[in-house]
């Protein structure tokens, strides 16, 4: 399926990405991820207005037997576990929109409106002068164990991100708890992509995660690095934390008791935020990617899956009654190299070569059908997003690769190459040999790297496929095992093209690949194009910080230009879901084809959880 970001099923992920530092096309992220519908909301951070969850559900007692049914992917004991802080790999739903139903964050946000939906917080306020944001959270929400939420829940969820690494580090120097309900988080660096961060990441018990956050927070503040001695064993120990019976704030609460490897429950929490107003009492979900999940969505024992399914699936589902929502997902599968393993491939005309021999068009098409849609643009992020952040001008210098056989030859043999028998060979001398690896339950991504090595194959290479479970495939590439391999591109967490270039260039490269003690692709940040020497990661970096939405575009502008001559990872295409919804059967109603809620990213901002909220997705 791909749930995960560009994937079929939830989430791609991501890039570090507030919610979790694990890697998986959902979440895309993941980590980081995003590219925006417009520019990415947090603009101007004093001018989010809240908008209020409106009750429609009524009696609950009349919703005492009312079931929503989903589909995510998760890890059943010992490998899947409750330790769901940012960064922490295998959290049960960690990176699934149903954990908003769980462990809710801040706020949601409109991506068309750019708005934000108040949740656990009433309220968030820049003081720029002081460089301070201010967090006030309503008052009288409690933990299902009956304890207040407080703010220094607040302040232990993010001195566990300090710990893990994750990027709201980037923008702040400190946060504090100035009383029950305000948290304060002092800004080094100010961004307009911080608010994101901040209103977006899950809120933590610090009953559950309390001393680890205050060793943490005594680490942060004596300046011990993470590269330390000290800091390693902290880390690495925090990630063999193992929390149980799931102390939470949301709706809903895990049935960890009764999971099984085929479906887990999410019961009602009475104490939960807004708990009153969601009309339902269960949310059972089952578990699997796209090829577990489409038997039991045929038979109608799903009501709505964000997986990428099959284009004879899909077309078999909108036969039975489903409706396929096609929301954008602002990220997509991509290419990705080993230049450790294969220097050859550090001359960028190599690449270019490569995404010149490609019909994108027909790969997405092969794949995913209507929602599969090349790259216009090829600017590491959203074709959607770039006329909000690159001139109309700069627009035209990037370079569409369509297909162009001819061109691909002249690159290839500029770079050294030779033909010989039809067959390409290196520098060296050696034939272009490479394993291509890809997930082999996700629906999309299976036929995309399948047509993609076809196509490399008729060429003149010699492209063996490899596919393996979807569980390894993250684990190999950040450990560099691997020639090329089907990844994420662009970002589906985030409405900034800060961290699309985050998941592009940072999440399967080094510099979160030494989280878990590889390099990744391995691809160096410090380039030579033909503007210049440009340092990568300070671009893109500079790209988020500040509050000037015109500088922001100068360093987005220049990480686009490099992204697309340099084609570090090669996008394949831009993802739409093709998410089957039922309706009539538990679930009333999906928002309409026209609703601007659509725009939201099904794995950030996910529709059907905001709409569940505020009782709009409602029982029959």
């Amino acid at each position: 399926m791909s749930p995960t970001g560009t994937n079929d099923s939830g989430t791609n992920p991501p890039g570090p990405n507030p919610r979790t530092n694990a890697i998986s096309r959902r979440h895309v992220l993941q980590l980081f991820g995003i590219a925006g519908v417009g520019v990415a909301g947090i603009g101007s951070l004093e001018a989010c207005s809240p908008s209020s969850p409106n009750s429609n559900s009524g009696d609950s007692s009349k919703n005492a037997n009312k079931e929503f049914h989903g589909a995510y992917p998760y890890q059943l004991p010992p490998k899947g576990h409750f330790n769901l802080a940012a960064g922490v790999t295998d959290g049960i739903q960690q990176q699934s929109p149903y954990l908003d139903l769980v462990y809710p964050s801040g706020g949601l946000y409109y991506w068309a409106d750019k708005k934000w939906e108040w949740m656990m917080a009433e309220s968030g306020t820049l003081d720029e002068a002081n460089k301070t944001y201010t967090m006030k959270l309503r008052s009288g929400l409690t933990w299902s164990d009956g304890k207040p939420v407080t703010a220094k829940d607040v302040v232990s969820t993010f001195n566990l991100q300090w710990l893990m690494r994750q990027p709201p580090w980037t923008f702040l120097s400190d946060v504090t708890a100035k009383d029950d309900t305000t948290a304060v988080f002092t800004i080094g660096t100010p961004s307009t992509v911080l608010e994101r961060y901040i209103l977006r990441a899950p809120i933590l018990p610090d009953s559950v995660y309390g001393e680890w956050a205050t060793k943490a927070e005594t680490m942060r503040k004596a300046k011990t690095s993470l590269d330390s001695a000290e800091g390693k064993q902290l880390n690495g120990d925090f990630q063999k934390f193992r929390p149980e019976n799931p102390v939470v704030s949301g709706p809903f609460n895990f049935d960890a008791k009764n999971m099984t490897n085929a479906q887990m429950t999410l019961v009602k929490n009475d104490k939960g935020l807004f708990a009153d107003k969601i009309g339902f009492s269960k949310v059972l979900l089952y578990n699997g990617e796209t090829s577990d999940i489409t038997p039991v969505v045929l038979n109608k024992d799903v009501d709505y899956a964000t997986h990428g399914f099959a284009v004879a699936t899909e077309k078999t589902l909108q036969s039975s009654g489903f409706r396929i929502l096609r929301p954008p997902v602002y990220s997509g599968p991509a290419l990705v190299f080993n230049y450790t393993a294969h220097p050859e491939l550090s001359d960028p005309k190599v690449r270019q070569a490569i995404a010149y021999v490609l019909d994108r068009a027909e790969n997405g098409t092969v794949a995913l059908g209507d929602s599969g849609k090349p790259c216009k643009f090829m600017a590491g992020f959203s074709d959607i997003a770039v006329p909000d952040w690159i001139s109309d001008a700069d627009q035209k210098k990037l370079n569409a690769y369509e297909k162009d056989l001819a061109k691909a030859t002249s690159l290839l043999q500029s770079a050294g190459w030779k033909q010989s028998g039809g067959k390409w060979m290196l520098p060296n001398g050696k034939p272009a040999a490479y394993d291509i690896k890809f997930p082999t339950e996700f629906a999309d991504w299976n036929p995309a790297a399948t047509n993609a090595a076809d196509q490399l194959n008729k060429f003149g290479f010699n492209i063996t496929k490899r596919g393996i479970t979807f569980t390894q495939l993250n684990p190999d590439v950040l450990a560099g095992k691997f020639d090329f391999a089907i990844q994420t591109w662009g970002a589906s967490n985030h409405p900034h093209p800060y961290f699309a270039f985050v998941q592009d260039l940072y999440t399967f490269n080094y510099v979160i690949a030494a989280n878990s003690g590889g390099k990744g692709m391995n691809f160096p940040l410090k380039q030579t194009t033909s503007a210049g020497p440009i340092d990568l990661q300070a671009v893109v970096d500079k790209s988020a910080q500040g509050l000037n939405l015109d500088e922001q575009k100068k360093n987005v502008t220049a990480a686009a230009m490099a992204f697309n001559e340099l084609l570090p990872i090669i996008p394949l295409w831009e993802r739409y879901g093709n998410n089957p919804a039922l309706e009539g059967t538990r679930v009333a109603k999906f928002p309409a084809d026209d609703d601007p809620i659509l725009k939201n990213a099904p794995y950030a901002d996910n529709f059907v959880i905001m709409y569940m909220y505020q009782g709009k997705v409602a029982p029959v």
